[in-house]
């Protein structure tokens, strides 16, 4: 691996530490496993990311995207892993997209909508995780639904019952497991968007620290690393990103 410029990994981590904040309300990128600890593919690469800087990594584990957003904004961590979103990139740098996730909507048996299409009308109300890329794409797309937001993703289906609304959006996956625990649920066919899940830093790192990490994400898919978290962790659901664009291509 090239030797990085000391003046670049100093930008990039300015404590001397690789502060990584870890959203564990996407289940596909990180969930805690069974003692408890924070694990995926956004922690590998987290780790894999401060091994090639020479850094040791502290991870900032949220219960949201929202929060995670917030903090690389803020500039309170290094790198974080978010769905590629206009209004996140006011103040994040993102990378192309490392994983595609599929977004779906969930509804009871009884309900007479059967089609991803028939989910935007009026007087139909749609569960999202507050601030997840769903609520940002949902909040811009729909015109009629009325939005309610649960407060993380892995809690939408959970109100979605309790307060008898019409639909569910969220993870394909994550919906899947809760139409498995609860009974009378159903995903709809299709999916009504495509998540593009990328790393990102604060954008006043600057454009050299950014490419850099652009850098290590295509790397990562072309080496095959992505591919192999995703089949170390089991996940299903998801699918590894096609290489970025090269300028000029």
């Amino acid at each position: 691996m090239p030797s990085i410029d000391p003046s670049l990994i100093q930008r990039i981590a300015p404590t001397g530490r690789l502060r990584a904040c870890i959203n564990l309300g996407n289940p596909i990128l990180a969930r805690r496993d069974g003692g408890g600890q924070p694990a995926g593919i956004s922690i590998d690469l987290a780790r894999e990311f401060g091994r090639r800087l020479g850094l040791e990594v502290d991870l900032a584990v949220f219960d949201t995207a929202a929060r995670s957003v917030e903090a690389v904004t803020a500039e309170q961590a290094d790198i974080g892993f978010f769905a590629v979103d206009p209004l996140r990139g006011q103040g994040i740098a993102f990378t192309a997209p490392y994983v595609l996730i599929e977004g779906a909507y969930l509804v009871r048996d009884a309900s007479p909508i059967t089609a991803n299409e028939q989910v935007d009308q009026a007087g139909i109300s749609v569960a999202v995780g507050q601030g997840s890329a769903y609520d940002l794409y949902l909040s811009r797309e729909l015109k009629a639904a009325r939005i309610v937001r649960a407060p993380s993703s892995p809690a939408v289906v959970d109100t979605f019952v309790e307060q008898s609304l019409d639909v569910a959006a969220g993870v394909r996956q994550q919906l899947e497991a809760d139409a498995q625990r609860l009974p009378g649920l159903r995903l709809l066919p299709g999916r009504f968007m495509v998540i593009q899940q990328a790393m990102g830093l604060p954008k006043g790192r600057g454009e050299a620290a950014a490419q850099l990490l652009r850098g290590f994400v295509e790397d990562m898919k072309a080496e095959g690393f992505v591919v192999d978290a995703m089949r170390r962790h089991g996940i299903q659901g998801a699918s590894v990103a096609p290489a970025a664009a090269q300028p000029g291509a």
